[in-house]
């Protein structure tokens, strides 16, 4: 046979070969067009990772302005070495009075002060449980709540809106030791009386009101019976229909501010009451 033959046999081998060697190359780089293999994006893994970093989001934005609020009101907590954190508070105003001066329920008070923070008052507390008074009650009965710890928040019903009236009853709504209610005529929209102590502000959202509360709600080196009680005493004060607000000025034998009669009885039923909420 011709050596050519043979030859040529042998090229068309070697060609074969060459040729699937080459497809196989192209195979393994990325095809016939020389591109290289792509590869696939783990989009299960990726989202997993979003979800997680939103999740820790949230929970930051839910914990962080809650921690800084803790933080900050815990600068205004009473203490041994700070027993009135109020006196830090620009506006509040203190003013010294006895304690234990009893009225009855027919007298009036020649109070002072509008809203008044201390001073002779009703032998029966108002309610201070938390209690968010729809309509104005009576002062004298008030300001013995303060005698008690109690932080009373009043407002001008013509002066202050809706949103803001939400806004002061989420403060107090349910936590002991406060109470809430309108008070016709007074010359700032907003004002918080605790015993001795008070501070007018202009905006149910002025930091000062956050302050002033967490200064002297049960502050027990501000006010004179320290461990009395805010709860109800059945049949002496009914918070769903309490005594009424008295708009009409204090006549000529309304009890005077330095006067009224200490209650010995009284002030002994006030220390043994039900310290409730």
């Amino acid at each position: 046979m011709p050596s050519g033959s043979v030859n040529g046999g042998s090229g068309k081998k070697s060609g074969a070969k060459s040729a699937k060697a080459i497809s196989a190359a192209a195979k393994k780089s990325g095809g016939s067009r020389g591109l290289p293999k792509q590869r696939q994006i783990p989009w299960m893994v990726i989202g997993g990772v979003v979800a997680v970093v939103a999740l820790i989001a949230v929970i930051a934005v839910s914990i962080i302005p809650k921690y800084q609020d803790q933080q900050e009101l815990a600068a205004w907590t009473p203490s041994e070495s700070n027993q009135d954190p109020s006196s830090e508070i620009d506006g509040v105003v203190t003013v010294e009075y006895p304690a234990g001066q009893h009225i009855d329920s027919t007298q009036r008070v020649a109070y002072d002060r509008t809203p008044p923070f201390g001073g002779p008052h009703d032998a029966i507390w108002a309610t201070c449980t938390g209690t968010v008074y729809p309509d104005a009650i009576r002062t004298e009965n008030a300001v013995h709540s303060l005698e008690h710890g109690a932080v009373w928040i009043t407002y001008n019903p013509d002066l202050v809106d809706a949103a803001a009236i939400d806004t002061l009853s989420a403060k107090v709504d349910g936590k002991s030791y406060t109470m809430m209610s309108p008070y016709p005529g007074q010359s700032s929209p907003i004002s918080l009386q605790s015993w001795g102590h008070q501070l007018a502000v202009d905006s149910a959202d002025d930091e000062r009101i956050d302050h002033f509360i967490a200064s002297l709600r049960q502050n027990r080196y501000t006010y004179p019976e320290v461990g009395a009680s805010c709860a109800t005493i059945p049949g002496s004060f009914d918070p769903a229909n309490p005594p009424p607000f008295d708009p009409s000025a204090p006549g000529p034998d309304a009890v005077p501010m330095d006067g009224g009669t200490v209650d010995t009885a009284e002030v002994q039923t006030d220390m043994q009451a039900p310290a409730g909420s």
